[in-house]
């Protein structure tokens, strides 16, 4: 029998803190979407520059 190479070996721990931060990530998308269907941010206003007034 042929021995398994290193290509063939997968890190569990790796690969559950992936799907963790995954599933966490996900969490967070669908907070946010809440988030900003409950409360929209209003659209900044631009404001006009006041004009310094002449020192007399």
């Amino acid at each position: 029998m042929s021995e398994p190479t290193q290509d063939n070996i997968i890190d569990l721990t790796t690969e559950r803190a992936r799907r963790v931060h995954d599933l966490n990530e996900k969490r967070l998308q669908n907070v946010r979407a809440a988030f900003i269907s409950a409360l929209p941010l209003a659209k900044p206003v631009v404001k006009a520059k006041k004009k310094n007034k002449k020192k007399r």
